[in-house]
């Protein structure tokens, strides 16, 4: 019989024990947004503070790094154990916030963020840890709960950073940031037992190294050449070595016996759902990275856009977080009923149609709110049902790599789509009174690029319901008989 991490058999119903449990785990998905996403309530004072035009560099080099963390966690977790590695996890993400937080320079702050990026791990470990824990119909709801409800206390955090960064400098979110994983590594350390299964194995190290410093390459030109140029030669370099490294990393990949992620058994459905993560998340997360780019502009700059003076960034950036407990809960609910992959492709769908509300959005405030909210939604459906299909897609001694896949396609989606939409603003920046600001064209065109990620994700999530629904089982909707 399979055992839980909590030392007994799975939960097959609602108790006390499993109600803690999934506190403590929400509590861990805490540190990961304080480590990830809270940053952007101060983008504009860090842009200043570093002297550069170059948001994603600072926003989403922690997403960057996870690319490289998430799948050799995962890799750790099933050959270590899962609590074992969290707790490691949160203590790589603690560091790496000690060290934003004193950084004197942009490249050490960006080498912290890199660190945090960790952080993402905790997501899907948490997740694997449910999932060990619970029968599947509870888990599936289990899972929801876990990844969206931290998004109750980042509600309140959002306004107390604000006024924390005001008062003392944003490097003081970075400290807290600090703290709350140091915390929480030494709660998961005394409140959740160690599971119990193992693969052995060992840590593809240099296929890590590879994956992150490819991507980084890549992306390092799109950045890079809309401000240099495409064609110049630092750039083009940058590309050349992105290119080597994933060329090298996708050889080694289809030839080790235990790569960083093994390509050659990924099937189709997985693969499919990972794609419509990777489109997804990568469009909700850009969207969010606006944000306060627009709400850091008045409209009286007659820019065509602007939401400044009528509400605050921590207002913006958290009524999304109410939407994500929102979202979350209720595609876990849905996944036990009509399955994870139809709750998939309702939540890219959903989000096709809000960021086509954003257009409107960046000048009205009600607008932008409303959008924001159901943006969160979405997110919470996206993260919920990608970590519901793809676990179903796994068996239990591949719970820890399967899931560190999402994480990986959350992470590369959402750099890529921040990374273009960084370029599309700066390369149609305006000059108003002297100032250079983002211009409308380039505000509208990053939002048509979000919402044509999202109308993709529909039509392949359309795919993968289809043949989902060719493979169900009788007794658990949406699983495939199939493993990954």
């Amino acid at each position: 019989m399979r055992r839980s991490s909590t030392g007994a058999g799975p939960h097959t119903s609602w108790n006390a024990r499993l109600v803690g449990l999934i506190v403590v785990l929400a509590l861990v998905n805490f540190v990961v947004d304080s480590a990830i996403t809270a940053p952007l309530l101060v983008l504009p004072e860090m842009l200043d503070h570093f002297d550069t035009d170059q948001p994603a560099w600072l926003n989403a080099t922690a997403m960057l790094a996870g690319v490289m963390w998430a799948p050799l966690l995962g890799k750790a977790a099933d050959i270590h154990g899962t609590r074992k590695v969290l707790v490691l996890t949160l203590l790589l993400g603690g560091a790496g916030s000690l060290i934003c937080a004193v950084a004197p320079h942009i490249a050490l702050f960006v080498a912290g963020r890199m660190l945090q990026g960790a952080s993402l791990a905790a997501v899907f470990l948490a997740v694997a840890i449910v999932r060990d824990a619970c029968a599947p119909r509870i888990a599936m709801i289990a899972v929801g709960i876990v990844t969206s409800s931290s998004a109750v206390l980042n509600i309140a955090s959002r306004f107390l950073i604000e006024r924390l960064a005001t008062a003392f400098g944003f490097h003081v979110l970075f400290f807290v940031s600090a703290f709350v994983a140091a915390a929480m590594a030494i709660t998961v350390r005394t409140t959740i037992a160690e599971s119990r299964t193992r693969t052995p194995g060992k840590l593809d190290l240099g296929g890590a190294v590879l994956l992150g410093g490819g991507l980084a390459g890549v992306l390092g030109y799109i950045s890079l050449g809309s401000s240099l140029g495409w064609l110049a030669a630092p750039p083009l370099a940058l590309l050349a070595v992105g290119v080597v490294a994933l060329v090298w990393w996708f050889v080694g990949a289809s030839r080790k016996p235990e790569p960083l992620i093994d390509v050659r058994n990924i099937g189709g459905p997985l693969k499919l759902t990972l794609l419509v993560i990777f489109l997804g998340a990568g469009a909700y997360q850009s969207m969010l990275q606006l944000i306060p780019l627009v709400g850091a502009v008045p409209a009286e700059r007659g820019l065509g856009y602007g939401l400044a003076g009528q509400g605050s960034v921590a207002l913006l950036l958290a009524v999304p977080a109410i939407g994500l407990v929102v979202g979350g809960p209720v595609a876990g609910w849905l996944a036990a009923r009509i399955g994870p992959a139809a709750t998939l492709a309702g939540g890219v769908v959903l989000g096709f149609v809000v960021s086509l509300g954003m257009l409107l959005g960046v000048a009205q405030l009600p607008v932008a709110l409303c959008s924001a909210f159901l943006l969160g939604v979405t997110a919470g459906a996206i993260a919920t049902s990608g970590f519901n299909t793809a676990a179903a897609l796994a068996p239990t001694e591949r719970q820890g790599v399967v899931s560190s896949l999402v994480v990986v396609g959350v992470s590369i989606g959402s750099v890529a789509l921040d990374f273009v939409g960084s370029a599309v603003l700066s390369s149609t920046v305006v000059v108003v009174d002297g100032e250079t600001m983002n211009s409308a064209t380039g505000v509208f065109s990053y939002i048509a690029i979000a919402s044509a990620a999202f109308a993709i994700a529909a039509v392949v999530a359309g795919g993968l319901v289809r043949r989902t629904r060719a493979n169900r089982t009788p007794s658990a909707p949406g699983l495939e008989r199939n493993p990954a």
